[in-house]
């Protein structure tokens, strides 16, 4: 498998065999999340983060540093020369003069694809709209792999809003390549999103709900995600669908004593504070994954690891 020099903008451009692959690397990456590397001594990577982020861009940073490699960039756009008018292939087109990989996240559908077309090093999809956001996916799958001990065979259930979520969109396309039942659980118009569907319907079993409280003594991992108020153009329909699911330590009293809980972050309230103290709780153990997930990423596409 080549990975060198390679972008990654959906989850949907590899194979399974490519997605295990990047999954054993990076556990191989964990000690050297302890440790520290200088595998990417010298090299340089750009975070162009045009809306707002804390836990992606941070853990792209965090994984360039352990591998001894450093970064720059901008976590919004306000501060960057797109405000003086620069459009987005120039931006790109300037900064691969200054780094060896960039990471970038944009509030536009399809905007990641574009940069990478003008881009002449790799690209990473730090988010684009609402469409994709394939390192989170990988740093999911990750999770569920190193708590479960596997994928196939798992029942799984992402909930909250499927339609407007782009970690959803990229965890549901990731899963399809598994043996797994899939639940995708919403308020009716916040339903997964027919191309997804679509897609992953003719691979593995899906079943559409709007009560979680039917599934849950099912359910071997429980995706929560948060409504999204930015993402709708239309306040008053965020209005209606804002709390529509609440985990709390009622609702687990029918969930399997080993269902896991994960969650891309940040929450708002729907799960509740004392979930963390559960054994169901893995959200934040996600966000250690992300660095391992993104170390591996890193290394691959630059060559360091083969």
């Amino acid at each position: 498998m080549e990975f060198a020099g390679r972008d990654i903008i959906s989850i949907r451009d590899f194979s399974r065999e490519e997605i295990d692959y990047m999954l054993k690397i990076a556990k191989a990456m964990e000690p050297l999340a302890h440790e520290g590397s200088d595998m990417l001594k010298g090299k340089i990577l750009a975070t162009l983060f045009f809306e707002p982020s804390t836990r992606t861009r941070l853990s792209f940073e965090a994984a360039m540093h352990k591998l001894g490699g450093s970064t720059i960039g901008f976590a919004e756009a306000e501060i960057a020369s797109v405000r003086k008018g620069e459009n987005l292939a120039d931006t790109v087109r300037t900064v691969e003069n200054y780094a060896d990989v960039i990471a970038i996240r944009h509030p536009l559908e399809g905007a990641a694809r574009l940069a990478a077309e003008f881009a002449k090093v790799p690209i990473i999809n730090g988010g684009s709209g609402a469409e994709e956001h394939p390192t989170q996916a990988l740093l999911d799958l990750y999770t569920i792999l190193k708590e479960k001990g596997t994928i196939d065979n798992l029942k799984i259930a992402l909930v909250g809003d499927l339609r407007y979520g782009r970690t959803v969109h990229s965890l549901a396309y990731a899963l399809s390549n598994y043996n797994v039942e899939l639940y995708l659980v919403s308020p009716e118009s916040l339903k997964m999103r027919r191309e997804v569907l679509e897609e992953i319907k003719g691979k593995i079993p899906v079943i559409e709900e709007t009560n979680i409280g039917k599934v849950i003594s099912d359910l071997d991992v429980l995706y929560v995600t948060r409504i999204q108020k930015e993402r709708f153009p239309d306040p008053a329909e965020y209005i209606k669908v804002k709390g529509s699911y609440k985990i709390d330590l009622e609702l687990l009293r029918n969930a399997k004593k080993d269902m896991i809980i994960l969650h891309p972050l940040p929450r708002v309230d729907e799960i509740a504070p004392d979930v963390d103290n559960t054994p169901h709780a893995r959200y934040f153990q996600q966000v250690w994954n992300g660095i391992v997930v993104r170390m591996a990423l890193l290394a691959l596409i630059l060559g360091a690891v083969k």
